[in-house]
């Protein structure tokens, strides 16, 4: 058994890799080692994250994917959340999250379980699962439209001015193209998101 931790912060202004110390003790407790260790900038309510789809690229059957809490997997839509667990399925990784105690029996040995006992433990973690997959979907809507009425309250007022460009960010992503790097690169390079290298590019 793999387990590969995936660590996800919506935004470059925000440390994807905070919970990385947790993760490791997480995994320690329960007898394993992270075996490697995938961190993205992209938002959870995103399906296509080329850093998660690389784990599960990685990843083969009996592996585990850690992660903090569901929504670093998912705030997405329904059906966007049914199309990632099948992919998962189709791979035969667990989920544990550290926030979904269920989930932690994948990372003990089953040898003496019997074939009825796992499946039920198996369809009642599916279930919270999918709970917290749409928790977690609830929170984001509900932070978008909070986020929105905000916006249009200073609009109205005069005070909004947008979001202040990272400069220095900017700057180091400059430098690293003027250098000669690639696009993907540079963004690995100074712990950004593709997209934020591909707006500074143009």
């Amino acid at each position: 058994m793999f387990v590969r931790a995936y660590l996800r912060a919506s935004t470059d202004s925000q440390d994807a890799s905070r919970a990385k110390d947790s993760l490791i003790q997480f995994a320690a407790d329960h007898g394993h080692k992270v075996a490697a260790f995938y961190t993205e900038n992209e938002s959870g309510a995103k399906f296509d994250r080329p850093v998660l789809f690389r784990l599960l690229d990685d990843s083969h059957e009996g592996d585990v994917i850690l992660v903090e809490g569901i929504d670093r997997l998912s705030r997405l839509t329904p059906d966007d959340w049914a199309k990632l667990k099948a992919i998962i399925a189709a791979k035969r990784v667990t989920v544990v999250s550290m926030d979904l105690t269920t989930s932690h029996g994948a990372l003990k040995a089953s040898d003496g379980m019997d074939e009825f006992t796992k499946g039920m433990i198996a369809a009642v973690n599916g279930m919270l699962l999918d709970m917290l997959a749409v928790i977690a979907r609830k929170d984001y809507e509900d932070r978008r439209r909070r986020q929105a009425q905000g916006i249009r309250t200073g609009k109205e007022a005069g005070v909004y001015t947008g979001r202040p460009v990272d400069e220095k960010l900017h700057k180091r992503i400059k430098e690293c193209l003027a250098a000669g790097m690639s696009l993907r690169k540079t963004a690995t390079s100074v712990g950004c998101a593709l997209s934020t290298v591909q707006r500074v590019a143009k």
